[in-house]
């Protein structure tokens, strides 16, 4: 239906520039009437077309310009068919099409015969549709209306740097990694800033696991201090709860991108576009290494994207009218001139925010597992499940931690030549000498509560009979 519609506006365009080329000699103000006459006729002859039609022509030219010449569309041609309350037709259509959007072209002309506002059979489905679509309420037309309330496509860019980071991750290339020397895919996990598109930190793994984005945004923190928010999608990695829980505890808010929408994105995915360039300068540089991928990634980023001039920096500023410098904008230069301080954090408070925790039980060698190894606790933690915290990075670093022992730094158990002597108890269950038996010492002095009580009821009774001898 929609290119109907435009086939026949752009039939009518044709139509109206055809009669302009006619009629545009006799529109000379200077000519007198009968050289305008002698052109007419000779117009007539050549177009094959009477001067009555360019009489009209002219007419219409002069009365609504270059609109006045298109000629009508057949739906503007009333057949002598249609009723005449075709007019309000239309209307009742639109009137019914907004009280139930998904009521079809059919469905619409069958109340209307049934109101008795039309004759079965006169008003057609195809008239009907282009007046609906001329109002706006063409079934294309309310499919994109309803999409763009569901994905909104407008720009936006944060005032100044550190507002808001936006991250995702992107497959890079495959290389000849691990012990057989077999193909695996590389994965590129990236941050940059919304507002000066300066990448934070980039960089290739060989897995994507949500521990590489942990690592991304634990390295953007210690580089370039809190940020205030950032922008996800809905992938696992970016909704994992120690992600979510680690940026909470620094107080970064987590925001995240409507489902399948990728305009919302729009920052990181154009800057996917920078990574593809560079991943087609790699395969043909023959790299094989992780290691040289990322050394040659970095000398991209630094060397060529954060020094070239970037188009959406520069319509962030020309957008309100501001004056944007000939050879335009860098990323490293609309980084580094943002008035905006950066606020760094301790290393350690950084470091604890990213820390995973979790439980183990202690066995009977004050050991315990993790991640296929055994780890040596301290013999008062026996039979406890102690807390451990680790760096997914470093994760042969584990620190113990019990309510009432300081905090401890476990190592990996080493077996060694000789047998490890019989560990000490703990303290808390080390006997003690007893100076008397509580248990006796307890019982006695309850036979003595016992028996004192048992006196004062005799003599209570004594009394009661001398002091009343009727009793």
């Amino acid at each position: 239906m929609t290119q109907k519609i435009l086939k026949s506006q752009n039939w009518q365009e044709e139509q109206a520039l055809y009669r302009y080329q006619m009629i545009a000699p006799l529109l000379d103000g200077s000519l007198d009437d009968a050289k305008r006459i002698q052109l007419r006729k000779a117009a007539a002859e050549q177009y094959k077309i009477s001067t009555r039609s360019l009489y009209r022509y002219e007419a219409a030219y002069k009365e609504n310009g270059f609109s006045g010449l298109k000629p009508m569309g057949r739906e503007q041609r009333r057949s002598q068919r249609l009723p005449d309350n075709f007019e309000e037709l239309p209307a009742q259509a639109i009137q019914l099409k907004r009280e139930v959007p998904k009521r079809s072209v059919n469905q619409i002309i069958f109340i209307l015969e049934l109101e008795g506002r039309v004759q079965p059979g006169v008003l057609k489905r195809s008239t009907l549709e282009k007046h609906l679509y001329k109002a706006g309420f063409g079934v294309k037309q309310m499919q994109m209306v309803k999409d763009a309330r569901k994905s909104s496509s407008k720009r936006f860019c944060k005032a100044h740097r550190m507002e808001l980071l936006q991250a995702d991750i992107k497959y890079g290339i495959k290389l000849p990694i691990g012990k057989n020397g077999a193909l695996k895919m590389t994965y590129l996990s990236s941050v940059i800033d919304d507002h000066s598109r300066y990448v934070l930190h980039s960089r290739f793994y060989d897995s994507q696991e949500e521990t590489i984005v942990e690592d991304t945004l634990h390295k953007v923190i210690l580089r370039a201090g809190k940020f205030d928010a950032c922008y996800f999608d809905h992938g696992s990695q970016y909704v994992a709860r120690q992600l979510k829980l680690s940026l909470a505890r620094l107080g970064i808010t987590v925001r995240y991108a409507p489902v399948r929408s990728g305009k919302s994105k729009g920052v990181i995915e154009k800057f996917h576009q920078v990574a593809d360039a560079f991943l087609r300068e790699a395969k043909v540089k023959k790299i094989h290494t992780l290691e040289e991928l990322n050394r040659y990634w970095d000398i991209y980023l630094n060397d060529y994207y954060h020094r070239k001039a970037h188009e959406g920096i520069a319509e962030y500023y020309r957008s309100p009218g501001s004056p944007v410098p000939a050879e335009g904008i860098t990323p490293l230069q609309e980084w580094n001139r943002d008035s905006r301080a950066l606020i760094f954090l301790d290393t350690s408070v950084v470091a604890e925010a990213f820390l995973h925790h979790e439980e183990r039980l202690v066995d009977k060698g004050a050991c315990f597992s993790f991640q296929g190894r055994k780890y040596e606790a301290k013999p008062s933690l026996i039979g406890c499940r102690a807390g451990i915290a680790y760096d997914p990075g470093a994760p042969e670093f584990v620190t113990v931690s019990y309510p009432g022992i300081e905090p401890f730094r476990a190592a990996p158990l080493r077996i060694g030549a000789f047998c490890d002597k019989t560990p000490s108890l703990p303290v808390s269950m080390q006997a003690v000498e007893a100076e008397s038996s509580r248990l006796l010492d307890a019982l006695e002095k309850a036979h003595a509560e016992n028996a004192a009580r048992r006196a004062d009821a005799i003599s209570f009774s004594g009394y009661r009979k001398e002091g009343c001898p009727n009793v």
